[in-house]
Order: C-alpha cells, then sequence, then structure tokens
C-alpha cells in the first residue's frame, strides 16, 4: 500500500544488487499512478544508456518513458506545476544533492520514487544512496539470485574477461549481464580488497 501521510509527500527508495528487479518494480508503481490519473514525471541519468536513450528499461524489456539528466538539479528545472509523482531510476549515478532534491520534493508535497543500487562492485556503500535510505519513509530492499549458489543475492560481482574485477577498478562502469553478476555476499569476490577492521585487529593479536 502506498505510504500515506496528510500533507501527501513522501519519499518511497528501492534498493538492492543487480537483477533484482528495482526499474521492474518502479515502473509498475508508476504504471499505478498513471491509472490512477496522476501526473508522473520520470528521471534517469544520463550515463545509464544500456536499453534505451528515453527510457527506463528493466533487464526483462519493461520500459517507460524518461527524462535525461546529468545532474539532481536539473530535475526541480524541469519540474511541471501539474506533477504529483516524480521517480528517479538509477540514482547511484547521479550527485551527492540527489537526496536535497528529494527532500525538497517531498516536502512539496509530491511522492518521490527513487531507485539505486545499494552497494557498488566493492560491496561498499554506492555514491548517494545511504543519504537517500536515510531521508526516505519507504525502504525496500530487494534481492536477486545468486548464479553460484541459488541463494537470496545482496551483491554485484563485476566480471572482467570472466574473472572478478580488482578492487582498485573505477567504482563506475555501465553494464549489464555482460559484465555483472548477482551474488550473495559468500559467493561475492574482489581481489585486492583492503581488510577489514576486525581482520586488522586479528592480526595484531
Amino acid at each position: 500500500m502506498p505510504y500515506l501521510q496528510p500533507k501527501g509527500g513522501w519519499i518511497e527508495l528501492i534498493c538492492g544488487s543487480m537483477f533484482s528487479g528495482k526499474t521492474e518494480e518502479l515502473i509498475r508503481r508508476v504504471r499505478r499512478a498513471k491509472i490512477a490519473r496522476q501526473q508522473v514525471q520520470v528521471f534517469k541519468p544520463k550515463i545509464d544508456n544500456r536499453y534505451a536513450a528515453a527510457h527506463v528499461a528493466s533487464h526483462d524489456g519493461l520500459q517507460f518513458e524518461a527524462e535525461n539528466i546529468e545532474e539532481a538539479r536539473q530535475i526541480l528545472d524541469r519540474l511541471r506545476p501539474d506533477t504529483t509523482v516524480v521517480a528517479i531510476d538509477e540514482a547511484q549515478f547521479l550527485d551527492w544533492t540527489v537526496a536535497d532534491v528529494a527532500r525538497l520534493l517531498a516536502d512539496r508535497g509530491l511522492r518521490v520514487i527513487i531507485t539505486g543500487l545499494d552497494l557498488d562492485f566493492r560491496g561498499e556503500p554506492f555514491g548517494p544512496m545511504p543519504l537517500l535510505m536515510a531521508e526516505a519513509e519507504m525502504v525496500d530492499k530487494l534481492h536477486a539470485i545468486c548464479v553460484m549458489c541459488g541463494a537470496p543475492a545482496s551483491r554485484t560481482q563485476r566480471l572482467i574477461n570472466g574473472q572478478p574485477a580488482n578492487y582498485s577498478d573505477p567504482v563506475i562502469m555501465v553494464g549489464a549481464s555482460e559484465v555483472y553478476e548477482a551474488r550473495c555476499r559468500d559467493c561475492h569476490q574482489v581481489p585486492g580488497r583492503p581488510q577489514s577492521l576486525g581482520e586488522r585487529v586479528t592480526s595484531n593479536e
């Protein structure tokens, strides 16, 4: 059920690994909003050109028309006066002010639906996603299926020539199944990842 409060503004965040159905869920919600005759605008980072330049698209082919942006503040510049629902796909690719933009829209009484990867290929918080998770009234964390063992997958495995990418590789590299796999914590591999605090403490004992 939608989150409801007297003034109507709130933020919904849909997060998880790649192939967990985040964009599919965003499309489902905006389609329902359209059926309810609400005025919807959908935005996506220009860098995400994997499937369609002018649409948000799920891995299984669902699409919905969207506007490309390079910075989060462009959402405010392009917002139509009658818009009541704003959806933002792949928010991890946007600058950190996306959290401020989402807050401002919600404070104005708009429903804001956002998707994004909560963790990058290293298994670390991705860009502005932690801020959005803290700001949102609703957070849905979706899981894919680990391609190695079949367990619920919460991580995104990057592959270079079929091998796990090194920790020192660039964080942002747009791609789909030819570059990424969904994996669980146990099957996720990041060669070169620094030791955790716990490992450092253990090694010094």
